[in-house]
């Protein structure tokens, strides 16, 4: 099986694993890059992934079901394009002899869910749509810091070597912020040039992995002392865990 981030808008991903001819893709906000890549390589459509209702998430949807006999999975509590299967955590989407997890991960929207397998031949995938993001997480739109905070504390628990495919290039802007937040980690600083070189290279830094990220990313390591101490400079005292990751987003969200 093989993973491709198929490029759309000025910073999406639209996320392809294809085997034997088959090709399953996420979130296709726009369907031509799809199309394209299909048309190209040959390959048939026959499951979509949509992680949540947003516009460059789904856009494409109704195109790609109407030029393909593809199945569209989304999650049950969002309202989505028409005739897409709805789906929540009891639920297994089977492609390709591969049985994905969906996950609820609410926060960037109410009823936000990711989807986690293990391909024959690659390490497991991770697709989180705008969760997690490498260095950084998701804007609160729909939900709470604190369901934000369960919502990644959820995704922590998956194997270390977990594929992190999120939706957006957004790794060097989150890596600038990290980097005030965390300035004294190593494993940042060595993850930020490295991350530097590939986007020189017009290259994605994308997908991470889960042990990467739980070194780096300042929003699954928000409990740690060193952002701790960074984020009570810049907020009221916190309380709780809550708290504190409510006011690491909010310095984010006003972070230029």
């Amino acid at each position: 099986m093989n993973l491709i981030p198929l490029p759309a808008f000025s910073d999406n991903y639209i996320w392809l694993l294809h085997h034997q001819g088959r090709a399953l893709v996420v979130d296709p906000g726009d369907a031509q890059p799809v199309l394209h890549a299909l048309s190209s390589a040959g390959w048939v459509l026959d499951t979509i992934l949509v992680t949540h209702h947003h516009a460059d998430h789904v856009g494409g949807v109704a195109e790609l079901l109407a030029a393909t006999a593809a199945t569209a999975y989304g999650p049950a509590a969002e309202a989505l394009p028409a005739g897409v299967t709805p789906v929540t955590a009891e639920t297994r989407v089977s492609w390709q002899g591969v049985d994905f997890q969906v996950i609820d991960v609410p926060g960037h929207t109410a009823g936000h869910i990711a989807y986690w397998g293990e391909p024959q031949g690659m390490a497991p995938v991770l697709f989180c749509g705008d969760t997690l993001f490498s260095g950084g997480c998701g804007r609160l739109f729909e939900g709470t810091a604190a369901q934000m905070l369960h919502s990644l504390d959820e995704l922590a628990r998956l194997p270390g070597h977990t594929q992190v495919c999120c939706a957006h290039e957004y790794t060097l802007s989150n890596l600038k912020f990290a980097c005030h937040v965390d300035p004294h980690n190593p494993e940042l600083l060595a993850y930020t040039q490295h991350c530097q070189s590939l986007r020189a290279q017009n290259l994605p830094t994308l997908p991470s992995s889960l042990a990467q990220e739980l070194q780096i990313n300042p929003f699954l390591r928000s409990r740690q002392p060193a952002v701790r101490a960074s984020v009570a400079q810049h907020a009221p005292t916190p309380t709780d865990d809550a708290d504190y990751f409510a006011a690491l987003r909010q310095w984010k969200n006003d972070y230029r």
